[in-house]
């Protein structure tokens, strides 16, 4: 059974038709306590369908913009326009935290967006199955969170994000809790998604190579207020395998980044 928008009845994305949206930050301004700025004046289009990395250093206003752009927090000034959705776009953010729901099974967390929205349970079911199966946990889907490993958490956090099927996905440092291997195992993963689904994908990092092997663009932010010190296009392949890693090519994109994070202050 396919599910469908609880307001017009509408088919949820099917696997492959996803279209990412169109950010374009205008001017944007957020000032916290006692009057300082994390955020002033910055301009940033990320265009429909990229996978863009942001970095730079501890407290410069990364996550902040996340969550501007989310909606989840309201800027002093300035503007973030979504464009590009036939409808209201849909936006997932994956926390760095998993934050499942310990009394709930696999599958149970992974359909929670599609029953808080109203969808009836078999479809919201479906749905989170399909989801589950994407990031590779088809086998787990009765097992509770503390039967799980960090690794497979952040994978049932990545599929309750991706059942919506998103037009566009925030991810604040998601893997920077696990161990090197499996990180880059869900880098893998995450990649193949973004390939096929074709969404936009905004993730913010402090690994360089985690941002040099997933992402097309970086952008790179001095300390706060946050200002772009570096915006670059990744010259390499689209299809990505680890072998890519110890590539000089990869080598070369990474150690730019390096020099525009030095550049900003990190």
């Amino acid at each position: 059974m396919v599910a469908t928008e609880p307001s017009t009845g509408a088919p949820l994305h099917a696997v492959g038709d996803a279209r990412g949206v169109r950010v374009h930050v205008e001017h944007l301004r957020r000032v916290f306590a006692m009057g300082m700025p994390v955020i002033d004046g910055l301009d940033l289009d990320i265009a429909a369908g990229s996978f863009v990395a942001l970095l730079g250093p501890s407290g410069c206003g990364k996550s902040t913009l996340l969550r501007l752009v989310a909606g989840l927090d309201r800027p002093d000034g300035g503007t973030v326009t979504l464009e590009g959705a036939p409808r209201h776009a849909r936006v997932a953010f994956v926390f760095q935290d998993a934050h499942l729901l310990p009394w709930r099974n696999v599958l149970e967390n992974a359909a929670l967006p599609l029953e808080l929205s109203g969808v009836d349970g078999a479809a919201r079911r479906g749905e989170a199955r399909r989801a589950l199966a994407d990031v590779g946990l088809a086998e787990a889907m009765g097992k509770l969170p503390h039967e799980l490993s960090g690794g497979m958490r952040m994978r049932v956090s990545l599929a309750r994000a991706l059942v919506t099927r998103p037009d566009l996905l925030l991810l604040d440092e998601p893997f920077a809790a696990l161990d090197e291997m499996t990180r880059q195992r869900l880098d893998d993963q995450l990649r193949a998604l973004w390939v096929r689904l074709g969404l936009t994908v905004i993730f913010v990092t402090h690994s360089v190579d985690e941002a040099a092997y997933l992402a097309e663009r970086a952008v790179v932010f001095s300390a706060r207020p946050a200002r772009v010190v570096g915006d670059l296009a990744l010259d390499l392949p689209r299809e990505r395998n680890a072998a890519l890693r110890t590539d000089a090519a990869f080598a070369k994109e990474a150690r730019a980044l390096r020099d525009a994070l030095e550049r900003g202050g990190a």
